[in-house]
């Protein structure tokens, strides 16, 4: 029984600290860019979009379509970059616990 109220104490200190680590995640922001840097996108650690910067020269009224997928394209930088933070930050605060495939955290 000691075993448990042992696992049972270090399951909440682990939400604890899950709960802190998202509460810092919206502190968070990465950029993410395309169009060799003429986009630019900032999301939050929550994958919020923040901002968006675009250079001047690629605003074309006729061509609205590439824009668009110019923003797309930094956005899902930013959002992987946030994703492997968010692996980083995990695999740091779990210890090297390996989780089972499928399972992403935080949920």
């Amino acid at each position: 029984m000691k075993n448990l109220g042992n696992m049972m104490k270090q399951a909440q200190q682990m939400q604890a600290k899950m709960a802190e680590m998202q509460t810092k995640l919206a502190e968070i922001e990465v950029s993410g860019q395309s169009g060799a840097g003429m986009v630019n996108v900032t999301v939050n650690g929550k994958g919020e979009l923040r901002k968006v910067k675009l250079d001047k020269s690629i605003v074309d009224p006729e061509d609205t379509e590439m824009l668009e997928d110019l923003i797309v394209a930094a956005f899902n930088d930013a959002k992987t970059k946030v994703e492997q933070h968010v692996a980083d930050e995990t695999a740091k605060l779990m210890g090297g616990l390996k989780l089972p495939p499928g399972i992403k955290l935080p949920f």
